[in-house]
């Protein structure tokens, strides 16, 4: 929001908080794009509706240059047209309010590049500009990467420790400062911990970065869905839910990171179902016998004859997203089916992962690298009697292709 327009409202709270009724204005700020429901339905859980409108007012502050004519929009829908004409009052009569503005999008198709052929390396040194094709990714460092790993779960929880875990880590710790980013490992967090720890990522500063990466390492399970289904376990059992840990990077909760690329990498279960795959020829993929280091991100479930055990992810409260534009959400496993861990070199999907960055990030974009990830998994999942197949849910807008340093070099975080 404006100075100006923030010196309005401040000027103006004690009347606003007086005399403005809040359940009048939700459903209007959140169809123009102010509030999203979330926030709604912290300012209710405040308290009175003195409470409500005093917080409705502080949170309207950060919304940016939109929110205070669709403030005044409100009102005027409402048939509250003294506030509206007293805020009013303050504003220079040389500059109008302005109106709040409905876009409609223009849908136009993909030019062809001729610098960039299907399995043609890119040109080197080339400085990358945010264009139409690909994502603006030369800032130095690129971006936060925060990786989440729980490996020690409370007795309570019922969850199996994840050893093996932390090779996963040390893994995806060096990758991504290789590949520019400013990494910060947190370990052992519980449910609220987690969430604080997005909180806080969402609260800094991204504008002048290009990127945001988070990676969670724990147990998981199901959850009700609208967008991205799964959730992941603190230490203490309780659950955060894929859909909220994406909500604190989108484009309403974290403004500094619009029209960027916001990563999520998920090493948990997505449920509790183990794929045994179906049967293919002997000259392609023939299963060999597993070994018995190999355990599952899932909650734990007893077996006869398993001696593959440990699966881990549960349910959680639904949550509701924006659209969420330029998010990649990359699962470990399909919605439903264990991930599966190796107690010495780490979880299948980490492994791959690492492997394939490695060798394709300074000449392929994300999605072709994930469908290369994926790829491997499946068939090399062959290693025992149960089979894994990762997957994404991709609402980039555009390639994106990652800074690869020449060599390592370590980033504060």
């Amino acid at each position: 929001m404006e100075e100006g327009h923030k010196r309005i409202l401040q000027r103006n709270r004690v009347n606003l908080v007086r005399d403005l009724n809040p359940s009048d204005m939700y459903d209007g700020l959140l169809s123009k794009g102010i509030f999203t429901q979330d926030m709604i339905d912290e300012i209710k859980r405040s308290g009175t509706r003195r409470d409500q409108a005093r917080q409705l007012v502080r949170d309207l502050e950060t919304r940016g240059s939109r929110a205070f004519p669709a403030l005044i929009e409100c009102l005027r829908e409402k048939g509250q047209h003294s506030l509206p004409d007293l805020l009013l009052a303050g504003e220079p009569k040389s500059q109008p309010l302005p109106l709040p503005v409905h876009v409609q999008p223009v849908v136009r198709p993909l030019p062809v590049s001729p610098e960039r052929e299907f399995g043609k390396p890119r040109a080197t040194g080339r400085v990358r500009r945010d264009s139409i094709q690909s994502y603006k990714m030369n800032a130095s460092p690129c971006g936060h990467c925060l990786i989440i790993n729980n490996v020690d779960f409370e007795p309570q929880s019922e969850l199996n420790n994840r050893t093996g875990s932390n090779i996963d880590c040390d893994k995806l710790e060096r990758r991504f400062k290789s590949l520019n980013f400013i990494v910060l490992v947190k370990s052992n967090l519980k449910q609220k911990q987690i969430r604080q720890e997005l909180s806080a990522l969402s609260k800094k500063d991204h504008a002048q970065y290009d990127c945001c990466v988070v990676i969670m390492l724990s147990h998981g399970t199901e959850v009700s869905h609208n967008r991205f289904p799964g959730a992941v376990h603190g230490v203490d059992g309780p659950n955060v839910p894929v859909q909220r840990i994406t909500n604190y990077l989108n484009g309403q909760n974290c403004p500094s990171l619009q029209g960027k690329p916001k990563l999520f990498f998920i090493q948990a279960c997505g449920g509790g179902e183990r794929d045994t795959g179906f049967e293919v020829t002997p000259d392609k993929d023939r299963p060999c016998i597993g070994g018995p280091d190999d355990q599952t991100d899932a909650m734990p479930m007893s077996s006869s004859s398993d001696s593959l055990s440990t699966p881990s992810d549960e349910p959680d409260a639904r949550a509701t997203l924006p659209t969420p534009c330029d998010i990649l959400v990359s699962y470990s496993t399909f919605p439903g089916y264990v991930s599966w861990r190796d107690t010495q070199a780490g979880s299948w999907y980490v492994e791959t992962l690492d492997n394939v960055l490695e060798d394709n990030a300074a000449t392929n974009d994300l999605v072709t690298m994930l469908m290369m990830v994926n790829n491997e998994v499946s068939q090399n999942s062959a290693k025992g009697l149960y089979k894994q197949m990762p997957g994404s849910f991709n609402f980039l807008r555009k390639l994106l292709y990652f800074q690869v340093l020449p060599c390592q070099r370590p980033i504060q975080a």
